[in-house]
């Protein structure tokens, strides 16, 4: 038998110099190199202001929030753990020679980030770059590298290119040498990582992006000086009759080629290939993450399957949020759970990148993994407060929001997903007002919610003369039973449970000697008022 043929090494990585070509001018710029520019990057992180300085050998770190001095500990902790490169903003340039001097000094590559780029579009592109850069120098362009594809596009038409989503979100584009060549709208598509909607509107007005989902072919789009555009040709990203995308060649300080329409109709064909592999990884990627999340809320997958498929700090500080809907009669459910997933999943990432969002039966859920070990109850209120507002402002739908303990690793996350539900059980059935609570917030009546739901399941249990009183009342559509239980509730106090009943106080008194002569209840005994108002709250029903 032959020997099996050797797999193929893994990809390790590219170097600061791949990172600078791919994105470069104008959204990040290199600012001291201090070990070269073959310095391997192997992996992208974002350091949230509120995590300890900290990085893996090889990564690109984002730094968020530092700037200025505060940028100083991530610098350093880049050079003692061996990070390749350290991304912050600038406002200043003594900021930009203070911190590449302390990069020179831990042995770390410093790369500024321009101030209107946005820090989820730099970690998206440098992933996407990382992801499909060439690993050797010869190496033949594939299908799925979108940034050497737009490289190969610009040489070929003599333009500068970019490659965009249908919500014309920049995935990828060429690096242009000239800066005087790039016209405001790409500049600012680059920056925003969407194009501007001033330009979007021209575009929409002029009929491009309707000829672009009626066609195959090569739109050329005249240049508008006044409008700071340059001339334009795009092409659409298609699979069968569903666009994917748009690939827009703008022209420099000279024409394009003679055959860049040709060059475009290909390099469409070939970004198409990408999208449709990339739409099916993420969703194949996606389907098993979501099965991953709720194999360890229920309690049935343990945490180290998707600790390892997303690379999760198992050891972190973790939380879940339970939401229901206040009200389904108005909305079918299905519709009603779709909407409210996008909503969560949208609000929670917002707030913290690692956010998992999941539906297990009829309640969404969010596992908040690796969180700050400084984080608290009441940040964890506050984002599922905004999520009720939102979902009730935008989509008219009234949510209940439960804050599950935080618990010390993914590990135990399925002690706080039970309490989560706990909450959420006790505001449906106690009747809470507020839409969002923690367990401290109502502790009395998911304690008292779940002695109701152990009479409700244990009917040996209950008092039977109170038994009795009930459905001596549901046979004579009597009072006696509400009645009861009113006055109970008003410590005994005739006057006020009188006056919520809206009855005479007299009446009252009678009600109250009729039912125990009826059951032989005596409501003088601590025992059996403590008995009679936990079973007179079961539903008639129960």
């Amino acid at each position: 038998m032959e020997p099996a043929a050797a797999a193929p090494p893994p990809r390790t990585g590219i170097t600061l110099r791949q990172l600078l070509m791919s994105l470069g001018e104008p959204l990040v710029e290199l600012q001291a190199a201090p070990d070269g520019l073959d310095v391997e990057i192997r992996s992208v992180a974002l350091l949230d202001p509120e995590d300890p300085p900290m990085a893996r050998p090889g990564e690109l770190v984002l730094a968020i929030g530092a700037r200025g001095r505060a940028a100083f500990p991530a610098l350093r902790a880049g050079g003692r753990d061996g990070a390749a490169a350290i991304a912050v903003k600038l406002d200043t340039t003594a900021q930009a020679t203070a911190l590449s001097e302390t990069a020179v000094e831990a042995g770390v590559a410093l790369l500024s980030v321009r101030s209107e780029a946005r820090w989820e579009q730099v970690d998206a592109l440098a992933r996407a770059a990382l992801e499909s850069a060439p690993q050797e120098p010869g190496e033949i362009l594939e299908e799925g590298d979108l940034f050497s594809l737009a490289q190969t596009t610009a040489v070929l038409t003599g333009g500068i290119v970019s490659i965009e989503d249908t919500a014309n979100r920049v995935l990828a584009y060429s690096r242009s040498t000239n800066t005087d060549e790039v016209d405001d709208l790409r500049r600012l598509s680059i920056l925003g990582w969407h194009g501007p909607e001033a330009y979007l509107s021209r575009l929409r007005k002029w009929g491009v992006f309707q000829r672009l989902r009626a066609s195959d072919d090569v739109i050329n789009i005249d240049s508008h000086p006044e409008l700071g555009i340059r001339r334009r040709l795009a092409v659409a990203i298609r699979s069968g009759e569903r666009q994917l995308g748009t690939i827009w060649v703008q022209e420099g300080s000279t024409p394009l080629t003679e055959h860049s329409d040709q060059a475009l109709t290909g390099a469409a064909r070939v970004a198409a290939l990408h999208l449709v592999r990339r739409r099916r990884e993420l969703s194949a990627d996606l389907t098993l993450t979501r099965t991953l999340a709720a194999g360890l809320l229920e309690g049935s997958t343990g945490p180290q399957p998707l600790a390892s498929h997303l690379g999760l700090d198992a050891t972190r500080p973790a939380a879940v949020l339970g939401f229901s809907h206040g009200s389904v009669e108005a909305t079918p459910p299905e519709l009603a759970r779709a909407e409210v997933s996008n909503l969560v999943s949208v609000h929670t990432a917002a707030r913290h990148r690692s956010a998992l969002v999941t539906q297990v039966d009829s309640r969404i859920y969010v596992l908040l993994p690796q969180l700050p070990r400084s984080i608290d109850l009441g940040t964890l209120r506050v984002w599922a407060q905004e999520i009720t507002d939102a979902a009730d402002r935008h989509l008219g739908l009234p949510l209940r929001g439960s804050v599950g303990c935080i618990v010390p690793g993914l590990g135990e996350v399925p002690d706080s997903r039970k309490e989560a539900d706990r909450i959420l059980d006790a505001m449906v059935s106690a009747g809470v007002t507020t839409t969002v609570a923690a367990l401290p917030d109502i502790q009395a009546e998911v304690l008292v919610s779940e002695v109701l739901a152990l009479l409700s399941a244990h009917p040996d249990m209950r008092d039977p003369r109170l038994t009795a009183l009930v459905t001596h009342d549901s046979r004579n559509q009597g009072q006696l039973a509400e009645t009861v239980l009113t006055y109970l509730n008003a410590f005994g106090d005739v006057r006020a449970a009188a006056t919520e009943l809206h009855v005479h106080p007299n009446t009252l008194r009678y009600r109250i000697r009729r039912a125990e002569e009826l059951t032989g209840l005596d409501l003088g005994r601590t025992d059996q008022r403590l008995l009679a108002m936990l079973q007179l709250r079961l539903p008639p029903d129960a």
